[in-house]
């Protein structure tokens, strides 16, 4: 019995080592700064055929019939795997709407979204891809609308200061005012506060 006792406590003592060290690569907060691509065209192709017809067709927008853009986001770990993120997208473009008609000219299209992300490994790993899903809203003109951004993107840690980032997303219009569209980016995002992790936050013993 007691070598079963001292059998589970060391399992038990190794498991909460494990969870401490795996609790420090929580994301720290990060803001970043992105290079960002709204691509209509393939979301109408797709939406007017199907996936599958718009890729033997080759219907794909190509980078310079996409509408470049900026973006800012700012990053908050919830744990070693997951993390919130927010996201404020603008870009100067002649908007297509649900219904097919467009603006005219090029205006300024604001996005703002909240999303988070899962992690396939948290950021003790240099690579790391995630999923990300969230809810958002959009200004056209005059216009305010309602999207769903879902993605998969990659991220690189670099030495735990910085990251580069690679996102795809598909921004589902779920107003009027908003149509299907993808977002490409690309971009810069440094740490701007570091938290204090179970070793540094433990006193030290002399």
């Amino acid at each position: 019995m007691k070598k079963i006792y001292g059998l589970s406590m060391g399992l038990l003592f190794l498991n909460t080592i494990a969870f401490c060290q795996e609790g420090d690569y929580i994301q720290n907060p990060t803001f970043g700064v992105h290079f960002i691509f709204d691509d209509f065209k393939s979301a109408q192709a797709i939406r007017s055929t199907s996936l599958g017809a718009a890729i033997r067709n080759k219907q794909f927008g190509k980078i310079k019939e996409m509408s470049p853009g900026l973006a800012l986001n700012y990053i908050q770990g919830l744990s070693p795997s997951f993390d919130f993120t927010s996201t404020l997208t603008g870009s100067f473009l002649d908007y297509a709407f649900e219904d097919g008609t467009k603006s005219g000219k090029d205006n300024l299209l604001l996005e703002a979204d909240a999303s988070i992300r899962g992690k396939m490994f948290s950021n003790k790993y240099v690579v790391s891809p995630y999923f990300q899903v969230g809810i958002g809203a959009s200004k056209y003109q005059g216009y305010y609308g309602a999207i769903i951004p879902v993605g998969l993107g990659l991220q690189v840690n670099i030495f735990d200061e910085a990251f580069l980032l690679l996102n795809a997303q598909y921004r589902l219009g779920i107003t009027p005012t908003t149509s299907n569209h993808f977002l490409f980016s690309i971009g810069l995002a440094g740490v701007v506060d570091k938290r204090k992790t179970a070793a540094s936050a433990a006193p030290s013993v002399r």
